[in-house]
């Protein structure tokens, strides 16, 4: 039986199918938005820059707005009190008083406020091959670019198709959450290499362990 290789607990996940998503799964199996070299690193691979833009202006600070806004965000797709569910287990209840809306609607407001900044302004310029290549008009600031994840969470949450096809992986102990766009929506773990390897190898060790009985 061949069986694939995870990737190291401690690389970036981008298989949830949406930024927003991609940046709860920073959080599992351990923290990797600890310190600005991960961020930085995050930032570039999550596509939310062009490929070679500096990010040596990044500060401490940093880190800990991300974080906040992916408390946030968790908060909105689980926290309940949006009056509705989502899809896949991983939606709120609907009938929250008014105290129980309120870590949702604080929630909320600092996600809609996030996404008022600007994000970084991209434009066309001459490559060394004389391409046209993308690069920002100026370094960018962390407003910018946490204004880049809250919009995109805005538009997931706003969107009833969607926010329905938010599932949650089915792995043991996997909090993680994606958009399930296969077809039929039988996709049942946060990444097929990762959870999925894992549920392959406990089935194929369990059968090894029948067939010696």
């Amino acid at each position: 039986m061949t069986l694939s290789t995870a990737p190291a607990p401690n690389e970036p996940r981008f298989d949830a199918g949406r930024i927003c998503l991609d940046l709860l799964a920073t959080a599992h199996p351990a923290e990797r938005l600890d310190a600005v070299e991960p961020l930085r690193a995050w930032i570039a691979a999550a596509g939310l820059v062009p490929p070679g833009t500096p990010l040596g202006h990044a500060d401490a600070s940093w880190p800990a707005r991300f974080r906040e806004l992916r408390a946030d965000v968790q908060q909105l797709l689980r926290g309940g009190g949006g009056g509705g569910g989502s899809g896949g287990g991983s939606g709120s209840g609907s009938g929250c008083g008014p105290a129980d809306r309120r870590p949702y609607d604080r929630a909320l407001g600092r996600l809609n406020e996030a996404a008022r900044a600007a994000p970084p302004a991209p434009r066309a310029v001459r490559g060394a091959d004389g391409a046209l290549v993308r690069e920002l008009a100026r370094a960018p600031e962390c407003a910018g670019l946490l204004a880049l994840v809250a919009r995109d969470a805005v538009e997931l949450l706003t969107d009833p198709v969607a926010r329905a096809a938010v599932r949650e992986c089915e792995g043991d102990n996997c909090p993680l959450v994606y958009l399930d766009t296969s077809r039929g929506h039988r996709r049942r773990w946060c990444s097929s290499e990762v959870c999925g390897n894992r549920e392959r190898v406990a089935r194929h060790r369990r059968r090894a362990a029948l067939a010696r009985t």
